[in-house]
């Protein structure tokens, strides 16, 4: 069964520096670090993004936190003010990540992201005017 980094619950944190984004992916469990671990290379990732990401890709562990750190080189086309992408941050990149699609063991193949809670958004409309409850 194929899922999304972001159906198995993995989050992500990234940022940039110039020409280089950094974005570390979190399991949210040892099951899932494992299947991670042990799928999400360096190769994969750059492979994932294509020419976006022009440079080599560094991974680097963090088991502690059931983490992986990726370091993306000549990501950004150019970097900052120097890029002609319309969004050049890393941060971007971070959320592209968790679209990646791995094939997941079938004790990991029932979890699907649960959809946001948009509830809160109810509450506040009903509140404005011309709205009818």
């Amino acid at each position: 069964m194929r899922r999304t980094l972001h159906d198995l619950g993995c989050g992500y944190r990234a940022g940039d520096k110039g020409d280089i984004s950094n974005v570390a992916l979190f399991a949210p469990d040892d099951a899932v670090y494992d299947v991670v671990r042990a799928e999400v290379t360096a190769a994969r990732v750059k492979a994932h993004f294509g020419s976006l990401v022009r440079g080599h890709v560094d991974r680097y562990e963090a088991p502690n936190v059931r983490a992986l750190n990726f370091v993306l080189h000549d990501a950004l086309g150019g970097g900052g003010p120097q890029s002609l992408r319309a969004d050049n941050l890393g941060k971007t990149l971070g959320g592209a990540l968790v679209r990646l699609e791995l094939e997941v063991p079938d004790a990991l193949a029932d979890r699907r992201a649960p959809p946001p809670d948009v509830g809160w958004a109810t509450t506040i409309l009903r509140t404005l005017p011309g709205t009818s409850s």
